[in-house]
């Protein structure tokens, strides 16, 4: 009885290290896999920090390279050789974006690339700048010898016209001067003397002396000398004795003379004999040199 008392004993005991082995094998299984859950719950943890840091990368990387592209545009320059560089950069900076988009490429090598595009960017800048300089230099040249050019137009211009000027004044004084114009009119008598009148019945032609004044500059030797003689109406009288009288450029004169001047003043008369017999009223006479009136008065016939 107490034999059998001990192996029941021995037998409970067995299995009660059996259930204790077992229980601590299960313990141990647990802890093991409680461990390798919170290890993967940490792995993944760090994968999702690790994608999410990644995605952000990208996306700072994209927007660096939106910049850059807007960098690229705002350059300007006349240069076609630095502007077509300029374009197939712009083409790459198109698809660097393009490989951040669709996750293609290695967000590093991308960097890399970026930043070399920044750096030949730098490069035009500098070199635009240094052109955009030189450009306003050779401006401002030009437009320094544009003002050059204009003031000495300009004074050759004034000189131009002083010449003009005095062109014009010479010839104006070589133009003779005259005085003391004094037209009569004339009755010839029986015996071929000539004798004045006032009165237009007897008058049979008008006999204009005047005084030519000293004049250094005129031109010397034959000089013609033209009378303009006009009626009461205003109508220019047309010679009687002779063929018609013209002045230069074939304009109508009622007289003229020759006269041998030699630049000192001299005294020379004109006669005039009218196609129409003389009326009574105010006759206007000028005196001509070439074209130029010198000279004028009136004569009052009754």
């Amino acid at each position: 009885m107490r034999s059998g008392l001990i192996v029941a004993f021995i037998h409970h005991m067995e299995q009660r290290s059996t259930y204790l082995i077992i229980i601590a094998v299960l313990a141990c299984t647990a802890g093991y896999l409680g461990f390798k859950v919170s290890q993967q719950g940490t792995t993944i943890e760090v994968q999702t920090e690790e994608i999410n840091a990644g995605e952000l990368e990208r996306e700072s990387l994209e927007l660096d390279l939106q910049k850059l592209r807007f960098s690229y545009d705002t350059l300007q320059t006349e240069n076609s050789l630095m502007m077509a560089e300029m374009s197939a950069q712009r083409s790459e900076i198109e698809g660097l974006i393009k490989k951040v988009k669709d996750r293609n490429y290695s967000v590093s090598k991308l960097k890399k690339e970026a930043e070399t595009l920044r750096k030949i960017m730098q490069g035009y800048v500098v070199t635009i700048d240094s052109l955009n300089q030189a450009n306003i230099a050779l401006q401002q040249e030009r437009d320094a010898m544009a003002q050059q050019v204009t003031e000495v137009t300009e004074r050759n211009d004034a000189l131009e016209r002083k010449q003009g000027d005095m062109e014009e004044i010479i010839e104006a004084g070589r133009v003779l001067q005259a005085m003391d114009l004094n037209p009569m009119a004339i009755r010839v008598t029986s015996t071929g003397s000539q004798r004045e009148t006032g009165r237009a019945k007897r008058a049979e032609m008008i006999k204009t002396c005047f005084t030519l004044l000293e004049n250094r500059i005129a031109e010397k030797g034959e000089r013609t000398m033209f009378l303009e003689v006009l009626d009461p109406n205003g109508q220019l009288m047309a010679p009687g004795d002779r063929a018609p009288v013209a002045m230069s450029g074939g304009v109508p004169a009622s007289a003229a003379r020759t006269l041998d001047y030699a630049g000192e003043r001299m005294e020379a008369c004109i006669f005039f004999t009218a196609a129409e017999p003389f009326v009574e009223g105010v006759y206007t006479v000028h005196l001509v040199d070439g074209d130029q009136r010198i000279a004028t008065t009136d004569l009052i016939l009754r």
